[in-house]
């Protein structure tokens, strides 16, 4: 259903078993900075009324995530601990060369959001089937559904603003790129790494 290229491998579970706490502080920023996402979206590309639309209602599910992951950690005896560089959207965001016309620099941004709320996604599904604590499984599950309509959502808005064969041959180099990257990554308890 993803379309990703190279699925993480479940051993990364055992990591993120190790320190609970990690992974929720990573997952409490990653929700964070998807409602940062929604809302450049909005300041960068005001005039494209429907993705403003979905943007508005995306920066406030995302920051209702937030609340849920914060919620989670402060029940579970600890607090937010300090953000930290995402290697996997860093490393992600050097694919496609800056510049070129605002079109392009839209369709650009939103395949980056889909790959990103797809692979997000994909780990959700693995803590949903495999974490020990029915809590954080039956969490992860729920968040599961969520990232799959979000994941889906940039992809159609890249395909309605850009030329469709060229998106779609950009959205399968993207993600060949992204398979590469992920060989390296899933030895960290980080949503993405």
């Amino acid at each position: 259903m993803l379309g990703l290229k190279l699925p993480t491998d479940p051993r990364w579970v055992n990591i993120v078993e190790k320190n609970i706490e990690e992974i929720l502080t990573d997952h409490a920023y990653c929700e964070q900075k998807a409602a940062s996402t929604a809302i450049s979206l909005i300041v960068s590309f005001p005039e494209y009324t429907e993705l403003t639309q979905e943007m508005i209602a995306l920066s406030r599910e995302e920051m209702g995530h937030f609340k849920m992951v914060h919620d989670l950690i402060l029940k579970r005896g600890a607090i937010l601990g300090r953000d930290r560089k995402d290697e996997y959207v860093l490393q992600l965001l050097k694919f496609f060369p800056k510049g070129g016309s605002r079109t392009t620099q839209l369709v650009h941004r939103l395949l980056y959001a889909a790959l990103i709320e797809a692979r997000s996604c994909e780990r959700f599904r693995l803590l949903s089937e495999e974490l020990e604590d029915k809590e954080l499984s039956e969490f992860y599950y729920k968040l599961m559904v969520s990232e799959a309509s979000h994941y889906t959502m940039f992809l159609k808005f890249a395909r309605k603003y850009g030329e469709l064969e060229e998106v779609n041959q950009k959205w399968q180099d993207l993600l060949d790129y992204e398979a590469q990257i992920m060989k390296n990554l899933g030895n960290k308890e980080t949503i993405h790494g």
